[in-house]
């Protein structure tokens, strides 16, 4: 009889550092789909995780819980960011309290220059991220800036939904398939972006199906299969670990 490995002695859930942001017990549904089934877990300030697994593991659907969307419908499980309880919060709320959620689609809104698709997003007046301040993370936008956003090409369409999340003075940003569709070029440029973002004290969660490069960028690692999450711990463990990876990555 095959049985199936018992990574949980992996698990790392213990820190001396309190949590900034905590996912407590996450259960939500698309309809009658149990998709998200009881999930935990902390992150750090300033901490890179990689939110990883098969494809229908449940990761997007966390993400999208966190960042109070509605969709999936959330039904049980508290969230909360550096004490502010976003389980009780609308997605507008949750954005107004510090989340930052950059979509598979990026949602370039149309007819609007780069500039325009800051300013739109753009608290006032920035406390952060002024204009100047993401031209200088971003310089391919500042060449851009009286362009149409949607006529970019993808890298720079990625650049602009994450300078946009930034213009807000986010605490957290949530990368759902950052890398989509990327020249390899591209995403090493988008990775020093977010080294930097790092530095800059903001949490990030990043879902990626190029597993590989999400976890030699972060510092942890989430994996979840068919809902539930089967390794907590650190991102060089899963990149030591053959047959963790095999197991639920199929790296």
């Amino acid at each position: 009889m095959n049985v199936k490995p018992d990574f949980s002695k992996h698990a790392n859930h213990a820190t001396t550092a309190p949590a900034f942001l905590s996912v407590w017990d996450m259960h939500a549904y698309y309809g009658e789909s149990y998709i998200v089934q009881g999930v935990s877990f902390n992150v750090h300030e300033g901490e890179i995780l990689a939110l990883l697994g098969r494809n229908g593991a449940g990761k997007t659907s966390t993400l999208r819980s966190i960042a109070r969307t509605g969709s999936p419908l959330v039904t049980k499980g508290e969230i909360w960011l550096d004490h502010q309880p976003l389980h009780k919060m609308s997605s507008h709320e949750a954005a107004t309290a510090g989340l930052g959620l950059v979509p598979e689609d990026r949602r370039i809104i149309p007819g609007l220059t780069v500039e325009e698709n800051l300013q739109l997003a753009q608290i006032a007046p920035p406390i952060g991220w002024s204009l100047e301040r993401l031209y200088e993370l971003f310089p391919r936008l500042g060449e851009r800036r009286k362009q149409e956003g949607v006529t970019l090409s993808g890298g720079e369409q990625q650049m602009l939904a994450i300078a946009r999340a930034l213009a807000r003075d986010i605490k957290v940003l949530l990368l759902d398939e950052p890398y989509e569709g990327l020249a390899p070029v591209i995403v090493d440029e988008i990775e020093k972006t977010l080294v930097h973002i790092k530095e800059q004290g903001i949490t990030t969660i990043i879902v990626e199906q190029n597993a590989v490069r999400a976890l030699e960028l972060a510092d942890r690692a989430v994996i979840l299969d068919t809902g539930g999450i089967v390794f907590d711990g650190s991102a060089a463990d899963v990149l030591e670990n053959e047959e963790l990876r095999a197991e639920y990555l199929a790296i």
